[in-house]
């Protein structure tokens, strides 16, 4: 929920490229050349991995420079979402690199040709290993501080590399100490590392294109502030949308003594979004949920209620809870929410809900909503 890093975000982002772009370019050349020279596709391929590294590189260059643009007419949300256009990129760069180096790695199977060791080639690879776990750790920290998917998603790249060129190291030195050529064998390897990176960006980036939920901490805090506003009685409905890695927006029921005036009710409201808004970097809309506190009878049948609950799961939960007394009819009226795992059975759980609530009299007719938790 923090917002602190907000303002030097986009030119930390870039920065961090560039640094990318340096020192996969130095890998790249190096490699390529080494490879070439010494008839090694596992070299070559790892080579031009660090190629489209740099072009992983620019596009987050670029990413950050779009991403940073003020909402307008058109997108009345902000840009922020195009990071996650530009990872998709990136993994669908990589995934190519992969799928040529397969190509290259089984002709070289079917059609082996010797591989010329040499110290300088091993020393190549020893720095690139080295290299890429210093960009491995640089890129996370730098993702984590700033909250950048693409940087994450590099970072993730710069790892699995370095696994790929310990693998390319490690069949040079079975060809130079028994001879045999398993070159073609560590550039699928190499190749199959660089698509499951891939795979795992794209995984992660559809699911937030698509509407991840955000993570149980987040949905904990907001709860947890707008609870120590003098007033708030109790939360439910919270929805919080990402419109990127660093532009929220959410909603929540928010309620409130019925017996208070609504006008200062509302300007409590008003005053947690505001609060909302100065502090973090989430939009909220609150909802104003009147709830009756000072009537025993309704005070008693809710706890009733809250047992029976409690007692068919512990985890669900009741609000908007309201009770229409009748002369032969009592109308109860309630939303339950339950987790997502058990959503699909709600006509059941309603049903159950609903023979229970019986059990404490006739006359109550129980008007159940379920809904998933959150």
């Amino acid at each position: 929920m923090d917002n602190q890093v907000k303002p030097n975000r986009d030119e930390v982002g870039k920065s961090t490229s560039i640094i990318g772009i340096i020192v996969n370019s130095i890998l790249a050349v190096g490699k390529i050349v080494l490879g070439i020279i010494s008839g090694a596709i596992s070299v070559l391929a790892d080579g031009l991995n660090n190629l489209t590294d740099c072009g992983s590189s620019i596009i987050s260059t670029i990413s950050f420079k779009l991403s940073s643009k003020p909402a307008d007419k058109e997108h009345p949300y902000g840009h922020e979402r195009i990071e996650y256009v530009c990872s998709l990129a990136v993994a669908f760069l990589i995934l190519l690199v992969a799928f040529e180096t397969i190509m290259e790695s089984v002709n070289k199977i079917i059609a082996p040709i010797g591989v010329d060791f040499s110290i300088v080639l091993v020393l190549v690879l020893v720095v690139s290993i080295l290299a890429k776990l210093c960009l491995f750790i640089y890129y996370r920290a730098v993702a984590k501080r700033i909250n950048s998917d693409i940087l994450k998603a590099t970072a993730t790249d710069s790892l699995t590399d370095s696994i790929s060129t310990f693998v390319v190291l490690a069949s040079l030195c079975v060809y130079k100490f028994t001879g045999v050529n398993v070159d073609g064998y560590a550039g699928i390897l190499v190749a199959a590392f660089i698509a499951y990176s891939a795979v795992g960006i794209l995984k992660d980036m559809f699911s937030k294109l698509i509407g991840q939920a955000v993570d149980e901490q987040m949905l904990f805090e907001i709860k947890r502030k707008i609870m120590t506003y003098t007033g708030v009685l109790g939360v439910h409905d919270l929805s919080v949308y990402s419109y990127g890695p660093n532009k929220y927006f959410a909603s929540a029921h928010i309620e409130v003594d019925a017996s208070v005036d609504v006008l200062v009710s509302h300007e409590l409201v008003d005053f947690i979004e505001k609060s909302f808004i100065e502090d973090t970097n989430i939009v909220l809309t609150g909802h104003l949920d009147p709830i009756v506190v000072d009537d025993e009878r309704v005070n008693q049948l809710k706890e009733k209620v809250e047992t029976i609950i409690n007692e068919i799961n512990e985890c669900f939960t009741i609000h908007d809870f309201r009770v229409v007394f009748g002369e032969n009819r009592t109308n109860v009226l309630f939303d339950v929410a339950v987790p997502y795992a058990l959503i699909e059975n709600k006509n059941q759980i309603k049903q159950t809900i609903e023979k229970r609530i019986k059990t404490l009299g006739e006359q109550y007719y129980a008007v159940i909503t379920v809904e998933p938790t959150n």
